[in-house]
Formats: structure tokens, sequence, C-alpha cells
């Protein structure tokens, strides 16, 4: 089944109806009790219902409906995916790790408030997370596999170790403790198989954590909302670890290239803090090789396993297949 010639309306009507629904969902649940601090609440939710893509949990509910289920019942899980998502924008954008200024076009969350309040809102967002999946996923099974695979995801050798090995990279511009550590292990195996390919297999090893596994568990935990058999989930990991690289590439090709008042942010920031990205390595051009590579990686995961979503509605697996094309060629 090749995507449709008019792939990008249907992608984008299926985001913006997705992206509405996730945003009531997000308003309903997000409201704390009077133990919590009125000035934490407010900073959760400034940060939480702040304008953005939902990408995490559309995939959620793509994933749910391409298994046969419904969307509404990946409600409780997109609310969850959406806030370890913007826990961990809250978090990168702190003054010890990415120190930006502008997120989603507004003012971060520790520029609107202060540091301390931006530390407490990503913690609570991740507790927020767990608190929807052990509350309001009625089947238990559901709910603990949920509970596992997210915090597996997102744990020391998922996202934040991903990130971890991000802003030590990083950190090797001003020789900070810790930087030579990083370039140790990324450079170890160069004597075998030479420093260009270890760097990238270093490179590629942070966006498989730091942006693939919360993509990989978006899809995954759909999944398992619709009770998915585990040929499905085996094809939608390999889908989200595609389109992970994919949508991480396309990210460093727009902060090279891209225009600050569309992203909503600074760019250009990558470049100045000596991030390891496809740009610094390989230049414009050989990042958008490689982004195609990625995009035909994703792409193939689910055509060449169609039989294993016949349940799903075929709107789905249409927008599911050109999903990757669609994200690759975004300006925000």
């Amino acid at each position: 089944m090749e995507p449709k010639t008019d792939q990008y309306r249907h992608v984008a009507e299926y985001f913006k109806i997705a992206r509405e629904e996730i945003n009531s969902a997000l308003e309903r649940y997000a409201v704390f009790d009077s133990d919590c601090p009125k000035r934490l609440a407010d900073a959760i939710r400034y940060s939480l219902l702040a304008p953005g893509k939902r990408l995490r949990p559309t995939l959620a509910f793509l994933a749910a409906e391409l298994c046969g289920g419904e969307r509404q019942d990946a409600i409780p899980v997109a609310v969850a995916l959406e806030s370890v998502h913007t826990y961990s924008l809250v978090h990168d954008d702190l003054p010890a790790m990415d120190d930006d200024d502008l997120r989603r076009g507004r003012p971060t969350n520790h520029i609107q408030f202060d540091e301390a309040t931006a530390i407490l809102v990503g913690d609570a967002l991740q507790a927020f997370a767990f608190e929807m999946l052990g509350s309001a996923i009625e089947d238990s099974e559901i709910a603990q596999k949920c509970v596992f695979e997210l915090a597996r995801r997102i744990g020391a050798s998922g996202m934040v170790g991903g990130q971890e090995d991000d802003v030590m990279w990083s950190a090797t511009v001003t020789g900070s403790r810790g930087a030579f550590d990083v370039i140790g292990e990324a450079l170890s195996c160069a004597s075998d198989v030479g420093r260009d390919f270890a760097t990238l297999e270093f490179l590629r090893k942070i966006h498989r954590r730091k942006t693939g596994a919360l993509i990989v568990a978006s899809l995954k935990l759909g999944a398992f909302t619709s009770r998915a058999t585990s040929e499905q989930l085996s094809a939608l990991e390999r889908y989200g670890q595609a389109l992970g690289q994919a949508f991480q590439i396309t990210d460093d090709l727009l902060d090279a290239v891209g225009d600050d008042a569309a992203l909503g942010k600074r760019v250009g920031k990558d470049a100045e803090s000596g991030k390891l990205t496809y740009v610094s390595l390989y230049g414009v051009e050989v990042a958008k090789e490689y982004l195609q590579e990625s995009v035909t990686s994703a792409q193939r995961a689910l055509l060449e396993n169609e039989s294993l979503f016949g349940r799903a509605r075929r709107d789905a697996y249409a927008v599911a297949v050109s999903l990757p094309d669609f994200l690759a060629k975004r300006e925000r």
C-alpha cells in the first residue's frame, strides 16, 4: 500500500483532530488539589498546555488504531506521554542543560517563573505521568505494561542516558569534567572500525535514546491499549526507531538552516554549544541523505508488515506510512 498522493493533507488533518482531543484531555486532567502550591500548578500548566505538535500522544492514538483499537482507550496514555515529554523539555531548557530562553514561541519555564520551580515542574510532571497510567487505565494488566515500558524507555538507559551523553559531548567544548570519559567511550572502537564510523555510531546511540526511546514508547503504549500482538509490537518498534532518527535529524537540520520565528526558539544553538549532530559531523547535504534513509526505513517497517495491521482503520494506516516523510518536511 503506497502513501496517497494527498498524503500531507491527510496527515495534517489527522494531527489536527488528535491535537484537539489531546489538548482537551490535558485541560481536563491537569488539575491539582489545594496541597499543590498555586505557583507550581500554574507553572506546570504553563508548559504542559503550551501550544505544541502533540506528536507523542498522537503516535499513541495512531498505534491504538493500527492494532484495531480505539483512540479513546489511549487517552490516559496520551496524557502521560505529553507530561513526560513536557518534563523533558522543561529540564532540557535549564541553564545547566541547553540554556534556552524560548520554547514554543514563549519564554521557557525557568524564565517565566524561576529555575527552582522549573526543576520541580519537571519532577511533578514525571510523577503525574505515572499517576495517570496507574489510575486512569482500568485494566491492571495493561496499566502494568504501560508503567514498565515507559519507565524503561525514559530512564538511565533510555531518554535520560541519551541526554547525559548529549550534554557531556557538548561539554568537550569547554573541557568540562566528564567530557573526556564520553570521548573515550565514543571512540573506543576507533582503531578497529575508524574514528568517523565510531563517532557516527555514538551519535546514533544518542538519538536512539534521547529522542527515539520516547517515540517507541508512545507507539507501544498505544498498542498495549489495543492488546497488540508481539508481531505488531515488533513492527511498531522498528517503525518508531527509524521515525525517531528521522525526527531528530530534521531537528538538527532545522537548527542549522531553520527560521527562529517558525520554530518558536532560537536557531544555531547546536553549533554554539558544540553538539554532536549529523550536520556538525557531515554537513547539511549528507545529513539530508541520512534523513531520507531513516524515512525509508520507517515506511518499510509498515509496508513490509501490512498484513499485521489488517484490523486497522485504513486512514490510520495511510497516515502512519506517510508520517515519516511528512515530519521530515516540517518547518517547526
